[in-house]
């Protein structure tokens, strides 16, 4: 059974979940490993066309040091480094799924008031 909250530690709770997603990239570069997918930093720059190289890398590091994001460096030349949500950033993924099913309800809505 879960934690009974009151106001105050939702608030605080919540408040401490976006501080591990926040920043205009984490997102996006979540949703492009949801499934146990692995991207290397390079598919990174090719599927998110708008950051550049140091948001990228700061994005990545941030979601590391949180534990949300694994980061393994293969030893060779050129370095290959691959990243994968861990088994608790993959977690995460019900939520952000019922976040998109939130959205999409505010739209449905206002398409069937456009009809009538």
């Amino acid at each position: 059974m879960g934690k009974v909250h009151t106001p105050e530690t939702a608030a605080n709770g919540v408040t401490e979940a976006l501080g591990f997603i926040e920043g205009r990239w984490k997102l996006i570069i979540l949703f492009h490993l949801f499934d146990g997918k692995v991207q290397r930093y390079s598919d990174f720059e090719r599927l998110i066309p708008g950051i550049s190289q140091k948001m990228l890398a700061q994005q990545l590091r941030q979601l590391e040091a949180d534990g949300i994001v694994a980061r393994k460096l293969y030893p060779q030349v050129p370095p290959k480094v691959e990243y994968r949500l861990t088994p608790w950033g993959q977690s995460l993924c019900p939520a952000l799924d019922a976040l998109l099913t939130w959205v999409e309800q505010r739209q449905a809505p206002a398409a069937d008031t456009a009809s009538a």
